[in-house]
């Protein structure tokens, strides 16, 4: 494995270990990842997973809205082992009126 994969690697694997724990463990205290609150991050789980997700709420979009895009886009090759489908993300983003997305967003 070369030099840049590696790092590739223990980045993505701190990221997965922070958002798990962050996922699972729901305290007072939080985290923000890319300009979003890690507790917030919920407020979208049900319009990004399923074969038909529902709408997203109005809290999500505001989540979404002032979410670091461009930081956001580096982790989206990862979504699939997060059972996240990077298309329905795509669409969450459309579905909250952003549409200014950064070109490596594009799925």
């Amino acid at each position: 494995m070369g030099k840049n994969n590696t790092k590739i690697l223990v980045r993505f694997a701190g990221f997965v270990m922070v958002l798990t724990v962050a996922i699972m463990v729901k305290e007072a205290t939080s985290m923000s990842i890319c300009n979003m609150d890690t507790n917030d991050m919920q407020k979208c789980r049900p319009a990004i997973t399923g074969n038909d997700p529902p709408p997203p709420v109005n809290e999500c979009c505001v989540v979404v809205r002032g979410a670091n895009l461009e930081c956001l886009c580096r982790f989206k090759f990862y979504l699939p082992i997060l059972r996240i489908d990077p298309s329905k993300v795509v669409a969450l983003v459309a579905k909250c009126g952003v549409t200014t997305v950064p070109r490596s967003c594009q799925v």
